[in-house]
């Protein structure tokens, strides 16, 4: 089976206002600048790409002076290695000089400016990211990379082991390409060598092993991709332990969390490993303590879903419900769906209790007020989280109730 090309998705790429106003301010004498790289390839697939990329013959200096000339802001966001950003349209096109590598350590490389884009071609990761398309509507593809979208392939442009070594970060991008673009069986070339420069991918920045990973576990394949990563031993070395891939499979948010959070502790490790922001963090933390309350139970009915989602939040317990899915504890009742719906379109899950309506019934302000509050919302969740004013004088006298029971000063009943 082979993957068919939108005949009109080049020429609509080429045609974006954007697109038209940067090649025709580079269109200087004896200099060509071509579309590249994943713009083309999604171009060809039928997909509108985000990240618009060209490739020039024109030197930095001369690009950012005849994009201002045009009226286009030019910003040097990498100029040392020939990039520059222009801003046309509304939308950022990143605009590089031709180049070729004269030193690479696996995280850097040492460039030269040239004028050959089959030779610059050959310098990138996979032959699907070497297309380019010219000003007049040509497609160029020296290294079969038109041939391997359409079979479904993802290899390496050269030899494997050679293009890893220029960045480690390719092994990630191997895998992460074919979840989204592969068919069947890995190369097995390319995998292979990915399995031999495993040990480099501990020299890469943290961020950068984050940001690709994160993206690999959006693609289509990730489940298959990320299980041939664990059989390798290569999942281990980005997360730092053994992942759940049956939950992974289950998993509809937060694939990270499905994979490799099991217990509050899992979110501390991955913060440090992945180097997670703050609200990436939390949100792994949130789903780990819902999980873990989850499964202390039995079964789930809908008054506990409701329990759950209003002390853990519904974002996690969407994210913890699939996971539990396929697993024999908690059982979860057949209409979880419409319980989360339900949930999601209703009115707040908020103890309609405050310390107010406390104060109003004569309890009085200070430290026993706050214990009556907690143990009201700890009955609250028990009940199913209840709202309305109905719950708000159960309640009320759940907790007066309580406070004489356990022998604090009996408040004063205000009618």
């Amino acid at each position: 089976m082979t993957a068919s090309f939108d005949t009109g998705g080049l020429e609509r790429l080429r045609a974006r206002p954007g697109v038209q106003a940067v090649l025709a301010a580079l269109d200087a004498p004896g200099a060509e600048t071509r579309l590249v790289g994943g713009c083309v390839r999604d171009a060809l697939l039928g997909r509108d790409a985000d990240d618009i990329d060209c490739a020039t013959t024109l030197l930095p200096e001369t690009v950012m002076a005849r994009a201002r000339a045009a009226g286009l802001k030019a910003v040097p966001t990498g100029i040392a290695h020939g990039t520059v950003t222009l801003v046309a349209d509304g939308a950022p096109i990143e605009v590089t000089t031709l180049r070729e590598d004269l030193e690479t350590d696996g995280r850097h490389a040492v460039v030269r400016f040239g004028g050959d884009f089959a030779q610059d071609a050959e310098r990138r990761d996979f032959t699907v990211n070497a297309l380019s398309l010219d000003a007049a509507g040509r497609l160029h593809d020296t290294t079969g990379g038109v041939a391997d979208l359409a079979a479904g392939r993802v290899r390496f442009i050269g030899d494997p082991a050679t293009r890893i070594r220029e960045d480690s970060l390719r092994i990630l991008r191997f895998f992460r390409f074919h979840a989204r673009f592969g068919r069947g069986a890995p190369d097995e070339a390319a995998l292979a060598a990915c399995i031999a420069a495993r040990d480099t991918l501990d020299r890469l920045s943290r961020e950068r092993v984050r940001a690709e990973f994160l993206k690999l576990l959006g693609a289509p394949g990730a489940v298959a991709m990320v299980a041939a990563m664990s059989e390798t031993g290569l999942l281990a070395r980005v997360i730092g332990g053994v992942g759940e891939l049956g939950r992974l499979a289950r998993a509809g948010r937060l694939p990270l969390a499905a994979l490799a959070v099991t217990i509050p502790e899992d979110a501390e490790r991955l913060r440090a490993r992945l180097r997670l922001s703050n609200t990436e963090h939390d949100a792994l933390a949130r789903y780990a303590r819902a999980l873990t309350a989850a499964r202390a139970r039995e079964q789930l009915d809908a008054g506990a879903l409701r329990g759950l989602a209003a002390e853990h939040g519904l974002d996690a317990l969407e994210a913890v419900v699939p996971v539990l899915s396929g697993e024999p504890r908690p059982r979860l009742p057949a209409d979880t769906a419409a319980v989360l719906d339900a949930i999601r379109t209703g009115p707040p899950l908020v103890l309609p209790l405050g310390g107010a309506d406390l104060v109003a019934h004569g309890v009085p302000p200070g430290r026993d007020l706050g214990r009556l509050l907690a143990a009201a919302r700890v009955r609250w969740l028990a009940l199913g989280c209840p709202l309305g004013e109905e719950a708000r004088a159960m309640l009320i006298a759940h907790v007066l109730a309580a406070a004489g029971a356990a022998g604090t000063p009996e408040p004063r009943i205000r009618a």
